[in-house]
């Protein structure tokens, strides 16, 4: 079990990376978060697991619970793989109204939806197709609907449906948003009762297309809370071709009538790659480390919560940690929001350290003068919250989890108004020859300030920059006594406005 505590753990020499507040598998293999959902006071998170071991294979849906999306409890397998169909990504609604007519009007389902992929013994041998599992009781035991598949294009790569119940001019009626994956095009369709379903449109190829596009996502949001200004949201996961390459998450706004996607944020079309144009696009993160992200459906108060992935396909099968491998990244409450004219997805952090009792630190104003100021506070597991003002120097930011010979920074460069992360000296870093490497995006300061929010945990570095209006999470495998932390300027006529350290 994964929990979040006021007392530290236990961390064995040979387990130090295990996230804290972050949700991993007890054991083995974790990918993709799936068929996110909220039911009766209860957030369940599905995923891509090897029950049998920490490499990938085997794929089934493993299965946790949370009451609050910070304190996770592993349950058992919830769909298990066999020897005809490996259990890919998907999605789950909660069939309120009973259209499957897999449960009853009293006892309503559950209803994932998710992609069988095909295995040489089965008569859809090497094809990947859409199916049905049911739950009556709330996610603990499901049921493989017996006319699977439910959607069936004779494909080999069309996957990881996402379903949500859509109300509009249209009509109302269940709608499906899945891909094929290596044409670059989300495909969608709709269906009263899950079961069967109608073609209504295909989008793409647009924007990032240097590698195949998975688990993709559509939602409504209103423009800096007003409903009578919103956009649709779709989400497009990316392998390889990500900004800073392998995995991403992009995403497009625009419009959805019920039949298609219109988007008002392409840059470029078709299979072309245009790399020059790259840092136009819109990035869910510009890190290295946060790949698959979808939302919770049936969520409470109309909120939109995404859990990614904390890793990247072109290392994911050599990090060092042991019988258990990759993380979840912390659940993300996004919203839009207008800056300079521009619509831009913000996101927020479901603070783990919110309403502990953890020991704390704080720096007032002060002049920053070249060179390094070190915070006594050890942290490894903390949330940072820091302003500065760059003024004069060139370069500005913060060192963390600095050892013998290790550190990872966070260097905001004036010259170009890029906010960079670098973990080249993080620790453990030659498992993979992709892995050392520095993540930038760009970050307009506000009056001359830069305001970052940064998570640490004993594997992962997630920082908040201009309250979430960019963002960038990288994993990191420093030595266990690597807690030092210091802000530094180079040059002089920097400020630091306010420096805040929660420590567990």
């Amino acid at each position: 079990m994964n929990f979040l505590t006021t007392a530290l753990p236990t961390i064995a020499a040979t387990d130090r990376y295990r996230p804290e507040f972050h949700y991993t598998s007890e054991r083995n293999w974790l990918n993709d978060p799936n068929g996110l959902v909220y039911l009766n006071g209860t957030y369940h998170l599905f995923y891509q697991h090897n029950p049998f071991g920490p490499d990938w294979g085997n794929m089934s849906w493993g299965h946790a619970t949370s009451p609050d999306l910070l304190h996770w409890e592993e349950q058992p397998v919830a769909i298990p793989c066999d020897e005809h169909e490996g259990i890919f990504s998907g999605s789950a609604v909660f069939d309120q109204h009973n259209t499957s007519g897999l449960g009853t009007a009293a006892h309503p389902p559950l209803v994932a939806i998710y992609t069988s992929a095909y295995s040489e013994a089965a008569p859809l041998a090497g094809r990947q197709a859409q199916s049905l599992a049911y739950s009556l009781d709330e996610g603990r035991t499901w049921t493989k609907y017996h006319g699977n598949p439910v959607l069936d294009r004779a494909s080999a790569d069309f996957r990881d449906p996402k379903v949500f119940w859509y109300d509009g001019g249209a009509g109302s009626y269940w709608v499906m948003v899945a891909v094929e994956a290596v044409r670059r095009q989300v495909v969608l369709y709709k269906s009263a009762d899950l079961k069967s379903w109608e073609h209504l449109s295909t989008f793409g190829p647009a924007n990032a297309t240097g590698g195949v596009w998975e688990c993709p996502d559509l939602f409504e949001l209103p423009v800096d809370g007003n409903p009578a200004d919103s956009r649709w949201v779709l989400i497009v996961n990316i392998n390889p071709g990500g900004i800073a390459g392998g995995s991403a998450g992009q995403y497009f706004l625009g419009e959805f009538d019920g039949v298609a996607f219109r988007s008002e944020s392409t840059v470029t079309e078709g299979l072309q790659i245009d790399a020059s144009r790259m840092r136009e696009y819109g990035w869910l993160d510009w890190g290295r480390d946060y790949y698959a992200a979808v939302s919770f459906s049936n969520m409470p108060d109309g909120r939109r919560v995404m859990i990614g992935w904390m890793n990247n396909w072109d290392y994911a099968r050599e990090t060092p940690t042991g019988g258990w491998r990759s993380a979840m990244s912390l659940p993300r409450e996004v919203s839009l929001a207008r800056v300079d004219g521009k619509v831009v997805l913000r996101q927020e952090a479901v603070d783990p350290f919110d309403g502990l009792d953890c020991q704390g630190f704080r720096l007032g104003p002060q002049p920053l003068a070249s060179g390094v100021l070190d915070v006594p506070a050890a942290a490894s597991v903390a949330r940072i919250d820091v302003e500065l003002e760059p003024g004069a120097a060139p370069s500005v930011g913060l060192v963390l989890r600095a050892g013998d010979g290790e550190r990872t920074v966070i260097r905001y460069d004036a010259a170009d108004g890029m906010l960079r992360l670098d973990r080249r000296e993080s620790g453990h870093v030659d498992f993979h020859e992709t892995f050392p490497s520095v993540e930038a995006v760009a970050v307009p300061l506000w009056g001359g300030r830069l305001r970052l929010r940064v998570y640490l945990d004993r594997c992962s570095v997630e920082v908040f920059a201009q309250d979430g209006l960019a963002t960038l999470t990288d994993l990191v495998f420093p030595a266990e006594a690597g807690t030092a932390l210091s802000v530094f300027a180079e040059g002089e006529g920097a400020r630091l406005v306010a420096l805040d350290v929660v420590e567990r």
